[in-house]
């Protein structure tokens, strides 16, 4: 093969390699680490963290000295008229006279510094403490983005661990259905107990490949909570039996901790912010003291090239003394305190709510341990039955209708343990979020 035609042929193979891309594995806590890094929520919380420094900035800018040039340029195409007195000739009447040059050029420098304003200083703290607050926030949504993660991961493991059961018993089946076909050649056993293992075999494979269908809707629910690409494969890794550590005595009986809960932090953030508004609109009533500076020159001719310039230099201060505004500052304080004890009341309110969800937890996490502990024995005992029946079959003095009804049984058992695994898995994880971890 010549090198123009090899070239040909691997320019047409080229896309089947780049078309067979590996899906990226994910265990909980790598899906985890990922959606910190690309979930749009906790992009948004973090650029509110960046506004509220900048929040700072513009607030802090309002204290420092503010300094200001300018300059104006003036022709007059008409110069302005007056009319005057007839001072030598009063009987003539009044006269139009002219002030003024063609051009005037005026260039300046204004200096202004707030001695003293209340509300700037504790404008200015609240500045700090939002930022404090949308750090907080952050953390909340970062919380929050945590257990949409697992919410969405562990379905997509459920049907994973499905899949796997079976095909481990789509292959024990077809190893069954093959060895029953051996023996009805031989005449053993009849065509009726070849059928309905056939039968049972089919029916497993049509369930396989509903749950395969079912795991590509998970998957796709797991790319979203991630921010991962939804053109792009993924999988998970994990194993459910690994997420299902059993919960220590403290967890299940000790006090509840709310200042581990971030939404409980934000509260109390929040409160502090609203005392602050308090105080903010209570320094409505204290006097501000301005300093201002001024230093200007003026140039006025017919001719920019005659002109001279003239000096104007102004220091001032002004105290601004509030009096009488109609009691709007007033109803500002006390619409403040309103926001206070609402907000002190929200948080009286969490309180009860996390009391709540951690009994509730700790309710349903034992419950779901029970039922797991249960299940697992019932599992053992079904996989036992299965297992002698299947002795007793090959043996010739057990039938195909009891293996029919051991393998559902079975079966059955399977799913019920899975799924209250992923109920114990679920609440465990319920726990822990209750909990504040």
């Amino acid at each position: 093969m010549n090198s123009k035609k090899f070239s040909i042929l691997f320019l047409l193979l080229l896309p089947l390699g780049l078309g067979a891309q590996e899906p990226a594995s994910f265990s909980l806590e790598e899906a985890i680490r990922y959606a910190y890094e690309n979930n749009l929520n906790l992009k948004n919380a973090q650029i509110k963290v960046a506004d509220a420094r900048q929040q700072i900035i513009e607030r802090r800018a309002v204290g420092i000295p503010q300094l200001r040039g300018s300059v104006a340029y003036n022709y007059f195409i008409d110069i302005p008229t007056q009319i005057i007195p007839n001072f030598l000739d009063p009987t003539a009447g009044d006269i139009a006279v002219q002030f003024g040059t063609k051009n005037s050029l005026t260039a300046g420098l204004n200096l202004s510094i707030k001695a003293f304003d209340a509300s700037y200083l504790v404008g200015l703290k609240a500045a700090k403490m939002y930022r404090e607050y949308a750090a907080l926030e952050m953390g909340t949504t970062r919380q929050s983005v945590k257990y949409q993660v697992v919410d969405a991961y562990l379905p997509a493991l459920l049907i994973e661990e499905n899949v796997k059961i079976l095909d481990k018993n789509i292959e024990n089946l077809d190893k069954l259905v093959t060895e029953t076909r051996a023996l009805f050649k031989e005449g053993f056993v009849e065509q009726l107990d070849v059928d309905r293992l056939e039968l049972s075999l089919a029916n497993l494979k049509t369930e396989r490949e509903s749950i395969a269908r079912q795991k590509e809707v998970a998957l796709n629910a797991l790319k979203f909570a991630l921010g991962y690409p939804m053109d792009q494969p993924i999988s998970v890794t994990e194993e459910l039996t690994a997420l299902s550590p059993t919960a220590s005595e403290s967890d299940l009986t000790g006090a509840v901790n709310y200042t581990v809960r971030p939404e409980y932090t934000l509260v109390s953030k929040g409160e502090e912010l609203n005392g602050l508004n308090v105080r903010l609109n209570r320094s409505g009533y204290i006097p501000t003291l301005d300093l201002f500076g001024s230093y200007q020159q003026s140039m006025y001719a017919n001719k920019l090239s005659d002109g001279k310039w003239f000096p104007t230099t102004i220091v001032g201060a002004q105290l601004n003394v509030p009096i009488f505004d109609g009691f709007g500052k007033k109803a500002k304080i006390e619409r403040s305190k309103l926001d206070l004890e609402v907000v002190r009341n929200q948080k009286m309110d969490l309180e009860r709510a996390i009391d709540l969800e951690v009994q509730n937890a700790r309710a349903t996490y034992l419950n779901a341990q029970d039922r797991l502990d249960s299940q697992k024995r019932n599992l053992e005992l079904a996989e036992r039955i299965y297992q002698t029946t299947q002795i007793k079959y090959k043996e010739g003095v057990g039938s195909s209708i009891e293996i029919t009804q051991a393998e559902q049984s079975l079966y059955q058992t399977q799913q019920l343990y899975i799924q209250a695994l992923y109920d114990q898995v679920t609440a465990r994880i319920s726990l822990d979020k209750a909990l504040g971890r």
